[in-house]
């Protein structure tokens, strides 16, 4: 009587169990996130050819990149420019601050990215810890026009990218480890992001001219960065400055081109050209 009374007993507690442990399988999750697999890859430059006056040709980047040894800050802003999709239908055109991508295989970036879907115009904010996949950041929305500040910070063996919209006030911050990361470069640059259908370079969106730096956007500390022997404004860098020039790798026609640094070092636009 003994052993069918503990065998009972047994049973009932199994009962009990059950439904408990099925209430907690079904109990959604409290943290809520922010971001969601980006349909883009922004990748490190495509290094097309140096020209004559020491200008860089990329298939992929626009806008201008320092280069040193262990980078620990790289800070950004620009406004966000509207792309005409009238013009340039299925086009993209993303815009950003990083480290790392210029003569690397990682970059540590967050930015902006313009996307013409057909003839209609779609903007988000995302990062990116290449070569894992990016990030669409839903709670910091951005329109044209918004004035977006962004950061990309090497502190312990780990990045911090974050990016704001100073228009709005929203932000959003991303902390991850990123294996071999060189941190031999700094970028702020116009991309014509990846992939298509083969994994090439999508055409580029005619985005007009997109102003990068405290003299347009009013954000103090940017365009800056800090290696292991400077820390100031792009121009501080000196002969390490590499000014890039998107072009087309079949044609050879420029598609974006920055202009020169403004006086104080800090600010420049890129104009797009062609897709």
């Amino acid at each position: 009587m003994r052993l069918k009374w503990l065998g009972m007993l047994g049973i009932l507690l199994v009962l009990a169990i059950v439904p408990a442990l099925a209430q907690v399988a079904s109990t959604p999750s409290s943290t809520e996130t922010t971001d969601v697999i980006a349909s883009r890859q922004f990748h490190p430059m495509k290094f097309h050819k140096v020209r004559s006056d020491g200008t860089v040709e990329s298939t992929n980047w626009s806008g201008y990149a320092v280069t040193g040894s262990s980078f620990t800050v790289a800070k950004g802003s620009w406004t966000v420019p509207a792309v005409n999709c009238s013009q340039t239908p299925n086009t993209y055109a993303a815009f950003w601050v990083g480290i790392d991508g210029y003569n690397s295989d990682s970059v540590e970036q967050t930015g902006t990215l313009a996307e013409c879907n057909g003839t209609s115009a779609l903007y988000y904010a995302w990062y990116e810890f290449y070569p894992n996949p990016s990030y669409e950041i839903t709670s910091v929305p951005v329109s044209p026009g918004n004035q977006i500040s962004a950061s990309v910070t090497y502190s312990g063996s780990e990045f911090t990218t974050t990016i704001t919209n100073e228009s709005t006030g929203k932000s959003y911050s991303k902390t991850a480890r990123v294996r071999g990361a060189a941190r031999s470069s700094a970028e702020w640059i116009a991309e014509a992001p990846c992939c298509t259908s083969s994994g090439g370079i999508l055409p580029l969106a005619d985005f007009g001219t997109a102003d990068f730096g405290q003299d347009y956007t009013d954000v103090s500390g940017t365009n800056d960065a800090t290696d292991s022997s400077t820390s100031g404004v792009i121009s501080a860098f000196g002969s390490n400055v590499q000014d890039i020039i998107m072009i087309n790798g079949s044609t050879d026609a420029d598609e974006a081109v920055p202009s020169g640094l403004s006086s104080d070092g800090t600010s420049f636009t890129v104009t797009w050209d062609s897709e």
